[in-house]
């Protein structure tokens, strides 16, 4: 674990299947170092440049490659033969990575970051089988991959006759992010939560009139009570006397 964690990049894999990745790491870090005629034809490079070029290879390699390379100690030689052993993967992996890129379709994620990440794998190993894809490629496949529903939209971008991927992508953003803030905010107060003013106000306006009949009901009845009462004091008293 302690060899893993110095490493500056993933080791060349011995079945290969990094190797193109692996190539541009090693040459970017050798360039870095000061290193990177180490590995061109005819170059005048020093003994003690080579030994450090190899000593950088070597480290990044697989332990069953560097037991097959033991005796190589010529940085060129042995960057030479790695190219003839694996570069043949660019046969197989661009016609793969091809029809990645034929059928990927914007509706088919969830979300406009899925979509960017995979669009940049894709068009990054495009880029290692010598297969560039420019803005004008990533913008067409972006608007033609609309989901059928968002036609209108898909126009309307359209119109705006972006000239980068990057402009459109993050404006796509921009609108999902509003998007997801408008359903949040209608989960949290749905429109149907709340009663209209109107059905309160009548409703309130019901119930007062109904207390107001009962009320008025109750008193008539007692007013009913009281005459009752006076007009029998009034005759049975009569009587008596």
């Amino acid at each position: 674990m302690s060899n893993l964690s110095k490493l500056e990049f993933v080791a060349l894999d011995i079945s290969g299947k990094n190797y193109l990745s692996w190539v541009l790491d090693a040459e970017i870090h050798l360039a870095a170092k000061g290193l990177g005629n180490t590995t061109t034809r005819g170059n005048e490079a020093s003994s003690q440049d080579k030994a450090k070029t190899m000593i950088f290879l070597r480290h990044h390699l697989d332990e069953g490659l560097k037991v097959e390379y033991l005796k190589v100690k010529d940085p060129l030689e042995l960057w030479i033969g790695l190219k003839e052993r694996y570069d043949h993967l660019k046969v197989t992996v661009l016609p793969r990575t091809r029809y990645e890129w034929m059928h990927l379709w914007l509706q088919d994620f969830k979300t406009i970051s899925e979509y960017n990440s995979v669009v940049f794998r894709i068009t990054s190993q495009l880029k290692l089988c010598e297969d560039i894809m420019n803005d004008e490629n990533l913008l067409e496949k972006t608007l033609t991959t609309f989901h059928a529903l968002n036609m209108v939209l898909q126009q309307q971008y359209r119109e705006r006759d972006f000239k980068k991927y990057s402009e459109l992508i993050s404006c796509l953003l921009v609108a999902e992010q509003h998007n997801t803030l408008l359903l949040k905010n209608h989960e949290a107060c749905p429109t149907e939560s709340s009663p209209f003013p109107e059905a309160n106000m009548a409703a309130r306006h019901d119930k007062s009139g109904k207390r107001q009949n009962n009320n008025h009901g109750h008193m008539n009845v007692r007013g009913h009570d009281n005459d009752k009462r006076r007009y029998n004091s009034r005759h049975c008293g009569g009587h008596g006397k």
